[in-house]
């Protein structure tokens, strides 16, 4: 199981809103047919796995991280694969967490008479895919927020500069980062500030798509000489306003090819669980939320972020006026602080990154 999860991570960035998935045939201690969901639409794994094997598989195991589909979807049943190659024990790592579907693979291969298995390494299977199973369960994208800091929590300077806190190396990570999720949302200031392209930037790993961009824009600020609106009909944009925003100038930035969400706001701020209700809706399972630092507080005092990636350069900026990382609702004792779980390091140069997730129990 441990090499079908190493299999299944293989397909990251290409599966949504698919899950990832591997699977290995094994018969005597030898392994057989390896395989992956390696893109959404494509074969899944256990059918990979099963032609990699090259039909030598009457009697033997098929170890795969995710219960096996019963059902027709843009592929056929795996099940029905599984049946006619001839398989004799089949070891699942988790359920299918679909409320429509879980259970019904486990059953239709018990029915035929096949020793099934479930729940090994199930705890791994299940982080690897919480945004699947987050997006399969309540039809809204899994949350993750970035930032890069300075020591002392400042992503940038009193007049906006932020070029660079990070590193280089951490720059790449964050390019990774981007290539795994659907989406990835900036609020009007780090818009206007960074004029940002918010592109996943990897040669040697083209993405399946590129991400689509968000913004945050109550009063439609955006310029329309931005890189962003510039190039809306090559990747999508949309921009998240005000009912009151201006329709003159929603009218330009649709001309230009951005999807204009009209939500409503609360004091001035958009309405988050609108708006990813709405990203939900529109098959974005996954969604890196990159700032700027109120729009990290708004989501964490909504409740809506799932996890985080925080990385801390070696500088100190030394500036009570320097922007924090986060800027969210006023929180007078320690016991309001929101715990993190999971927390991971990993070093990047100089560079620290912390990673996280903002609730106890994996979905």
């Amino acid at each position: 199981m441990k090499q079908a999860l190493e299999l299944a991570v293989r397909g990251r960035g290409r599966t949504s809103p698919n899950p990832m998935v591997g699977a290995l045939v094994t018969r005597d201690a030898k392994v057989l047919g390896v395989g992956y969901h390696e893109y959404v639409g494509g074969p899944h794994a256990e059918v990979n796995a099963l032609v990699d094997a090259k039909g030598s598989t009457s009697g033997s195991t098929l170890y795969v991280t995710l219960e096996p589909c019963n059902h027709q979807g843009r592929t056929p049943p795996c099940t029905h694969a599984i049946v006619r190659s001839g398989i004799s024990r089949v070891v699942i790592g988790m359920g299918d967490p679909n409320p429509h579907v879980a259970g019904g693979g486990i059953d239709y291969l018990r029915k035929v008479g096949i020793r099934v298995e479930v729940g090994v390494l199930e705890d791994q299977c299940r982080l690897l895919n919480q945004v699947f199973i987050k997006h399969v369960k309540t039809g809204l994208p899994y949350v993750i927020l970035k930032a890069a800091a300075t020591l002392d929590g400042r992503i940038a300077t009193r007049t906006g500069e932020s070029r660079w806190v990070s590193n280089e190396r951490s720059r790449r990570f964050v390019q990774e980062l981007r290539f795994a999720v659907d989406g990835i949302l900036v609020g009007i200031g780090t818009a206007l500030a960074d004029d940002p392209r918010l592109t996943v930037r990897i040669r040697k790993k083209p993405p399946r798509q590129q991400p689509i961009r968000i913004v945050l824009d109550s009063q439609l600020r955006i310029p329309v000489t931005s890189h962003l609106v510039q190039t809306a009909r090559e990747i999508p944009v949309w921009v998240a306003c005000a009912a009151n925003a201006s329709r003159e100038k929603e009218w330009l930035l649709k001309a230009a090819g951005v999807d204009v969400l009209r939500l409503p706001t609360d004091e001035g701020r958009i309405d988050l669980p609108g708006l990813l209700s709405e990203c939900g809706r529109r098959q974005v399972a996954s969604l890196l939320v990159e700032g700027g630092s109120h729009v990290l507080g708004a989501f964490l005092d909504d409740q809506l972020a799932d996890s985080c990636h925080f990385f801390y350069a070696p500088k100190v900026l030394g500036d009570g006026e320097a922007i924090p990382m986060v800027q969210g609702r006023p929180r007078l004792a320690m016991t309001e602080a929101l715990p993190v779980y999971g927390l991971r390091v990993k070093r990047f140069g100089e560079d620290v990154m912390l990673s996280g997730r903002f609730h106890k129990e994996l979905y």
